[in-house]
């Protein structure tokens, strides 16, 4: 008698959630076009929005690549917008997909190896592809990109078979057996760069503080199709990404290919997480930050989540990019640094609240 009321309450609450939901969904979007308009604007020379409007068209509705404010637009800053939009959002929606895969609010690929994984694989193909063909990262970047994805996917993996016995993933296991593939990764890392030249050593030093200094139009190119895959095979695993927040023999219970939907989302965060560190090195705490705010505005299911989290991280790296390129005159701040002084604290926080799960 009392359930039918029961579940037309909740039903009643999600319809009303839905809307509110969407409604943060649009607002972020156009939060993330003013923080590009913003960021466009900012820099050693400054461009008012009326000549960023005028050099982005021309009257009759072309691009024009010519003049100063053109060249500074189309050359430097609007490559490194959308690599830092598109890098921000892959990101935070993997942390979210891998919060939901270990069913923790603490996992994120930057904390637990996965980057420092990636950046490894980035690493050793930077120095033994370059010695076995001279120039090879010159003429096949996304030979690099590929290296980055296997070293996350091998790294994810493991975590994932350490962390997880009988269907439950022990938080602790999880963060101490990330901290290992973590400093192993590190050391194999700090092998190649005894072992690199001059030129390699710059370049693995560039993926070990993260910056995005390095964009451009071919790189946006090779990593734009995973942000677009991810969030089209996001939709479609958001429903057993809810069910699997339950337990995994719950979900099996309900009918959900367990399984394969671990093995399809490891996949899914190895291509993120490998993308990104591909393009801008190892850049911590976007995806523990961003699931953890928005969770508190669009709610716990992954359908509406997962897209919220890629605009909002689009948003925090975009921001941490333009501080990190403007707070040191004629300088510029590596980004990974901005985003570890605003994660750490937050990382500390969330420890806090679940320091009972180490007692």
């Amino acid at each position: 008698m009392t359930a039918a009321p029961v579940l037309q309450g909740a039903e009643g609450r999600r319809g009303a959630r839905r809307p509110a939901s969407l409604a943060v969904l649009l607002v972020l979007v156009v939060a993330l076009l003013i923080a590009a308009i913003i960021a466009a604007s900012i820099g050693a020379a400054k461009i008012s929005i009326v000549r960023i409007a005028a050099a982005l068209l021309a009257p009759d509705g072309t691009a024009v690549p010519a003049g100063r404010d053109e060249l500074i637009l189309f050359s430097i800053r609007l490559p490194r917008i959308v690599m830092a939009s598109i890098v921000g959002a892959l990101l935070a929606a993997s942390g979210t997909v891998m919060q939901g895969l270990f069913r923790n609010p603490l996992a994120d690929p930057g904390l637990v190896g996965v980057s420092a994984g990636a950046g490894l694989a980035a690493a050793a193909t930077i120095v033994i592809g370059d010695r076995a063909v001279p120039d090879a990262m010159t003429h096949t970047p996304l030979l690099l990109s590929a290296a980055a994805f296997l070293g996350a996917l091998a790294t994810t993996s493991i975590l994932y078979r350490i962390a997880t016995r009988d269907g439950r993933t022990s938080v602790a296991t999880m963060l101490l057996a990330g901290l290992a593939l973590g400093a192993l990764a590190g050391a194999g890392t700090g092998l190649f760069v005894f072992l690199a030249d001059d030129r390699q050593l710059r370049d693995i030093t560039f993926w070990m503080l993260g910056s995005l200094a390095g964009a451009t139009w071919p790189k946006i190119a090779a990593i734009t199709p995973v942000l677009i895959l991810f969030l089209l095979l996001s939709a479609f695993t958001s429903r057993g990404l809810d069910l699997l927040v339950l337990g995994e023999a719950e979900a099996f219970h309900m009918g959900l290919a367990v399984e394969r939907l671990k093995r399809l989302l490891i996949v899914m965060v190895a291509a993120a997480a490998g993308a990104a560190v591909a393009v801008s090195g190892v850049i911590g705490f976007v995806g523990i930050i961003v699931p953890h705010l928005l969770r508190l505005a669009v709610g716990p299911g992954h359908r509406l989540l997962v897209p919220a989290s890629a605009c909002f991280g689009a948003i925090l790296l975009l921001a941490a990019d333009t501080v990190a390129r403007t707070i040191a005159a004629r300088a510029e701040l590596p980004i990974g640094i901005v985003t570890a002084i605003l994660g750490a604290p937050f990382f500390l926080f969330l420890l806090l609240r679940q320091r009972t799960l180490f007692m």
